[in-house]
């Protein structure tokens, strides 16, 4: 297993940006107010914000992790969220720009091929497997081309980003599948691939209620209850496994 030790002044300054970034995204839901079409009620700062806050701490792992054998994998991983909050702004049309979801799916795409050379960069001891297995990541990508058409093609409008989606929803799954191998080499990074696959269903959900019309009562916010944790998985996940792991909650 990855041996990843943190003082007790990296774990408590850790557990707050987790305080924050989830007191930002519950509280937003709770006393935030329904819209007149009530499909959230997270308001958009506290949604930024919370997405914000995983950059920050994304940046102050890769500062603390020099080092140690995921330095580089901490500097890929706060790349990867930085463009995922430009994603986040895009989304939500918070700049004046057309094709706002052409844009946000761009600088996701990039966020995630920035993830992906994070994980393909960590050397692990005793790494014996084919990396990455080419099994795992054309399994992901035959669930990605299923969902796409089942999800954002199948009913909807013939418009160029449902094409773009495709490859989108690939590059995510590919995200998942690099997650999952590398969890089956090094447990540690289990947390990260259940923030890559809720990432991918965040993506589906969104894709559905953009191109499909799906609607439910607080559909935004389910994505964003979706998109949230896996982004923070994605970038805490290491230190989280590392911090459970030492109360031997694992043994």
């Amino acid at each position: 297993m990855l041996n990843l030790p943190l003082s007790g002044v990296e774990t408590t300054l850790f557990l707050l940006y987790l305080l924050v970034w989830a007191g930002l995204l519950c509280g937003g839901f709770f006393f935030g107010k329904p819209g007149e079409d009530e499909t959230r009620r997270m308001p958009l700062p506290t949604r930024l914000l919370s997405s914000f806050t995983l950059v920050t701490g994304a940046w102050t792992w890769f500062a603390i992790s020099q080092g140690t054998s995921v330095d580089v994998f901490a500097l890929w991983v706060a790349i990867g969220m930085t463009l995922g909050f430009i994603g986040d702004v895009f989304m939500a049309e918070v700049l004046p720009v057309e094709n706002h979801v052409i844009f946000g799916m761009l600088a996701f795409g990039i966020g995630h091929i920035a993830y992906i050379i994070g994980m393909m960069m960590i050397t692990l001891p005793a790494q014996e497997l084919l990396y990455p297995a080419i099994i795992m990541v054309l399994m992901w990508w035959s669930i990605a081309v299923v969902l796409w058409y089942f999800v954002v093609y199948r009913g909807s409008k013939r418009e160029t980003v449902i094409y773009l989606a495709l490859p989108y929803a690939i590059l995510l799954s590919t995200t998942a599948a690099v997650a999952m191998n590398l969890t089956f080499l090094d447990i540690t990074f289990f947390p990260v691939m259940i923030g890559a696959i809720l990432f991918l269903i965040s993506d589906l959900v969104l894709a559905a209620q953009l191109f499909n019309g799906l609607h439910f009562k607080y559909v935004g916010d389910v994505v964003w209850f979706l998109y949230g944790p896996g982004q923070m998985l994605i970038v805490f996940g290491v230190i989280l496994y590392t911090m459970i792991d030492s109360l031997h909650l694992f043994a």
